[in-house]
């Protein structure tokens, strides 16, 4: 459920008062743990891959297709999850969508209000089409 304007007034005022009382502690807010976060899952992904290429190649070995198959499997989860770990990380200097400012949430109302649009259009067809039987 969206914000209404008055709760972001009240969210922007309230990021304010916390970048002006303790700036240290708001910077350290902004996407560096988010950042560290999304790193270190990318790198379990990464090892998680290796473990999977050393259980597809024992079972090749051990000749026990199981095993291959779980290490295939192990793989192929450990890319997916590198790939969306990735993919989430939020670039060097850029802050998370959370703790972005008033221009990330203009782009996200804007998303909103297309859906509203393409909502508001879907109904008055149903409506045309229903009114004209």
């Amino acid at each position: 459920m969206p914000l209404s304007e008055h709760e972001q007034r009240m969210l922007e005022q309230m990021e304010r008062a916390l970048y002006a009382e303790d700036p240290k502690f708001a910077t350290a807010l902004e996407g560096s743990g988010l950042r560290t976060y999304t790193r270190r899952r990318v790198y379990q992904a990464v090892a998680g891959f290796l473990v999977g290429i050393a259980l597809l190649m024992a079972g090749m070995v051990a000749q026990q297709v199981w095993l291959s198959v779980v290490g295939f499997l192990v793989m192929l989860g450990c890319a997916v999850l590198a790939v969306t770990g990735w993919r989430k990380a939020p670039k060097p200097g850029e802050q998370p969508a959370a703790a972005a400012g008033p221009q990330a949430r203009r782009q996200g109302r804007q998303k909103r209000s297309m859906m509203n649009r393409i909502d508001e259009r879907w109904q008055r067809r149903r409506d045309e089409q229903q009114g004209g039987q």
